[in-house]
This record gives C-alpha cells, structure tokens and sequence, in this order.
C-alpha cells in the first residue's frame, strides 16, 4: 500500500486495525462536511499480538481507530455481552477513541432497511431472508423483521456449525442468553473468523441448503462468503464491506443485486468500524456520550446512501 502524502491543517486520520487479511487492507483521501479525512484499513493477519502492538502505536497519534474483523459487542432483544478479548483491545486505547462499529450498526443499518423497504428495487416483506449471524447486527434483523420479512438466523449453523435455524427474535434472545456468556469468553479466533480463516470458500451441504432457499442473504461479508455457494442465481446480498473481487465473485455466481450498508469510496465500502470511527471524530465526543441521534443526524447531513449494485 502506498504512502498517503501530508495531510492538510484541520484534516482527520482514522485508522481500522483489522484483524483479517492483510490482502485486503485500503486507504483513500476524501472529504466528508467540509473535513478532509485520510481513512485506513489495516490488516494483522489474524495476529493479536500485531494488532495489540498497532493500537498502542496509533494511540494518540490518529483522531479515531475502528476495529475490525471481530465483534466486541454481541446482542439479543434485551441485553449486550462483551467478547472478553475484544474488550481487552479496546482497553489498549487510552487517548484515541476506539470503536467496533456496534453504535452504528444498530443506527445506519436499521435505516438502510427501512430504507429498501420504502424505495429498494427489490421487495422484503414476505422474503425469505438468510441471516447469517443476527447478534452481531441485531439493528439489522430487527428492521428486517419489521419490513415483514420471513427471517431465518444461522447464528448457531454459521458461528458453531450446529445445525439448528433460529426463526423468531426472542428465540434468539433465548439462545444468546444461554450461549453467549460463555462464548465470550473463547478466543476471537474460536467465535469470528479470522485471518487467512477470512479468505477460505468452504461450502458445506448443511449451509448450502440455508442459501438455496433464501431470496435475500444478509448479515457480515465475512460469514458470507467463508461459506459462499457456487450458485447465487437471483439472490439478493444485503452486506457491510466488500471488494472489486468480492463484487465480480458475487457477480460469476450469479447474484442479482448487491447492498452495502456503507457507502462505497473509490471502489471499496468500508466497515461499520471505520465509520464509526469517522463519525465520532466528526463528532468530537467519547464513544459512551454518543447517542443513536447523533448518529442518525450525522448520516443525513452527509445523506449516506445504501451502495446498491444491480448484476
């Protein structure tokens, strides 16, 4: 990756420590409410030693850090649980604000539903819809089942490879309650897929029969694609960050359209995390004083659109 020439005066740096591949690692110099912004993605392989060593590097020297490729925080319908290393990341900030993309999510992308659900070029009340993981984007699934969607959540089939559909919110709830007190104590690497774990296309019959049945997949790129059929003939892809080669991937498979929930800058959508982190050095405020509103005013003076890609 290339060197980002000097900032200007005034201009903010976010940077998003990855714990995914390098490979897919980006940067772009853009300007958002008059503010010139370098914004970074950067990938450790799946090493947390790495990743420790960068955040205690950035810290102080960057405006905001978002990160990525792991879920701090999980949610069901009434409670929030903490993956105990991801927490230990964060601790690891102590002058730069860090975020993992859970305030947004549960704002941006609720708004992105009720969105397609208005004005989308496809329908989502009586669709089947895939979730592949619902706790880590509970906004998400909420909106989708207040779209009228038939939602199916494969927390369990896509995170633990137990095959067992979870089809209603507060059977979800149930599950998480159960499940992720102890879940969050496991290493990252046992919960959320990881480093070159990120690349791999490992479709399995147990999977492929969840994907040939929705009409609409939704949820993380990174559970996607880790079990990415060959045949997507028709399908829509609701989504966070993608690649150009994610896109022509989707595209020989066969998929009718593609929304990411961040918008696309020079050919790439960013995560939520690094969003996230714009939004809170756009705001000025520490994670824990923002509120939903915040948020929610931030996307519609920059009027954030879905990125929508019709194949």
């Amino acid at each position: 990756m290339s060197t980002p020439s000097p900032l200007p005066a005034g201009s903010k740096h976010v940077v998003s420590i990855s714990l995914g591949s390098s490979q897919r690692d980006h940067q772009v110099e853009t300007e958002l409410l008059g503010v010139p912004f370098l914004i970074e993605r950067r990938g450790v392989d799946g090493d947390l030693r790495r990743a420790k060593a960068l955040i205690q590097e950035l810290d102080g020297q960057v405006d905001a850090i978002g990160l990525g490729g792991l879920d701090v925080y999980l949610y069901s319908k009434t409670k929030r649980y903490a993956l105990r290393d991801g927490l230990k990341l964060l601790a690891l900030a102590q002058k730069t604000p860090a975020v993992d993309g859970s305030g947004l999510k549960n704002t941006l992308e609720r708004e992105v539903i009720r969105q397609l659900a208005e004005n989308g070029p496809f329908p989502l009340r009586d669709r089947r819809v895939l979730m592949v993981c619902a706790m880590d984007r509970f906004g998400m699934a909420q909106a989708l089942e207040e779209a009228g969607a038939k939602a199916m959540y494969g927390d369990l089939i896509f995170t633990l490879e137990v095959d067992q559909p979870i089809l209603t919110l507060d059977e979800l709830a149930e599950r998480a309650d159960k499940l992720l007190p102890d879940l969050c104590k496991l290493p990252i690497s046992m919960v959320y897929p990881t480093g070159s774990k990120q690349a791999l296309i490992e479709p399995t019959p147990m999977t492929d029969k969840y994907y040939a049945q929705a009409d609409i997949i939704a949820g993380d790129f990174l559970f996607i694609r880790r079990r990415l059929p060959q045949d997507l003939q028709g399908k829509a892809i609701i989504t966070n960050t993608v690649t150009a080669q994610d896109l022509e991937e989707l595209r020989q498979r066969g998929a009718a359209y593609l929304v990411t929930t961040t918008p696309e800058f020079k050919g790439r959508s960013f995560g939520t995390n690094v969003m996230e982190a714009v939004f809170i050095s756009l705001l000025g405020k520490k994670w824990e004083e923002v509120q939903p509103q915040d948020y929610l005013e931030l996307i519609r003076r920059l009027r954030f659109q879905p990125r929508i890609v019709k194949f």
